[in-house]
């Protein structure tokens, strides 16, 4: 290992994606190669762990040494493994850290542990210079809708929670009760769009607002109802008899709406004016514009990674966030252990 180095490998196994990134100190990405699931678990529309822990068996050694190639860096230049270990499939997991021991034995590189959902939201670093600490992260996914005060790296504070559905989760019920295909973020967005280019369009909103009773100083979120409310709408009807473009649309609108009635709370609670955004479901465009308006007219700052590639579960996001805690000394042992769970160990 080269002592003077400041390159980190980053392994990230965590679900349906598989990822090997290089990064040189957090902040410049040398390579990052991914392989995506989609396919293999499109027919069942979710993940099956099963599948995906073979598929990250398979295919994570080739990416590693894809990454290697391309940045053409050598294990002498390499200062630390980052490797997720929580929260995600157990046996997805074991096979990012596997290879991430594995490493450590031969080559004697030390291990960075990494919290995944903290490396979502700490990935814009890579794209640009981050306000000092305190921020506020907003992170939305397949399987989380949280806010968290971000101290410090490797310090958050859970501080709002989805209290069933996470929105990204959302998305995918929708799509299938309208029988759009999975996964369903990128399929409603695109129906929603056909909605803006309309000059019919109706007035108001095919569905209630949500939590429109919830006090003003408690952060939750809540999709499950505005999911019961879609599967009524569409109940019993022929899809060729549905309005697919509004309901995706509405279905957005109001999902969005309490995001950012959230964000707006958490400023205003914490008076921490920087929020940080991330997660796959940040790839959607319209939810990004709608973010942008509030920023604007509440006044805070708003940071997103701008290349969706680094929404979505990456290597770069595992490296980069390694980076810094490798710097601040949180390193493991060969028997460092992984788990389901969000919270455990020195993150979060």
């Amino acid at each position: 290992m080269n002592t003077n180095s400041k390159i980190g490998i980053g392994i990230e196994s965590s679900c349906d994606e598989t990822s090997i990134a290089l990064v040189e100190a957090g902040k410049k990405l040398l390579s990052l190669k991914i392989y995506s699931q989609i396919e293999n678990h499109a027919p069942y529309r979710g993940v099956v762990p099963e599948l995906a822990s073979r598929s990250h068996l398979e295919k994570i050694n080739l990416l590693l040494e894809e990454c290697l190639i391309e940045a053409d860096v050598d294990w002498k230049d390499i200062a630390y493994i980052a490797v997720t270990t929580h929260p995600g499939l157990m046996g997805s997991l074991m096979i990012g850290a596997q290879l991430a021991r594995c490493i450590s034995l031969v080559h004697s590189i030390p291990i960075v542990p990494v919290n995944h959902l903290e490396a979502h939201l700490a990935v814009v670093s890579l794209e640009e210079e981050i306000p000092s600490f305190p921020w506020l992260g907003v992170l939305l996914s397949g399987g989380n809708s949280s806010i968290y005060r971000y101290s410090d790296w490797g310090n958050l504070q859970l501080i709002g929670d989805t209290m069933d559905d996470a929105l990204g989760e959302a998305f995918d019920k929708v799509s299938a009760l309208l029988d759009l295909p999975y996964p369903g973020g990128p399929v409603v967005e695109k129906e929603a769009r056909k909605f803006f280019d309309r000059t019919d369009k109706p007035k108001g909103s095919l569905f209630p607002r949500l939590l429109k009773e919830s006090t003003y100083d408690k952060i939750e979120f809540s999709f499950s109802g505005l999911k019961t409310a879609v599967l009524y709408h569409v109940r019993g009807k022929p899809k060729e008899d549905l309005d697919i473009p509004r309901i995706c649309h509405d279905f957005q609108k109001t999902a969005f709406e309490l995001v950012t009635r959230n964000i707006s709370k958490a400023v205003k609670n914490t008076g921490i004016g920087t929020v940080v955004c991330a997660g796959g479901v940040l790839a959607n465009s319209i939810l990004r514009e709608e973010l942008e308006m509030v920023a604007k007219r509440q006044d805070w700052t708003l940071l997103y990674p701008s290349k969706k590639i680094l929404c979505t579960d990456n290597g770069a996001m595992i490296a980069n966030l390694g980076f810094y805690l490798w710097q601040k000394g949180f390193t493991a042992p060969l028997n460092f252990k992984v788990s389901p769970k969000r919270s455990f160990s020195q993150t979060i």
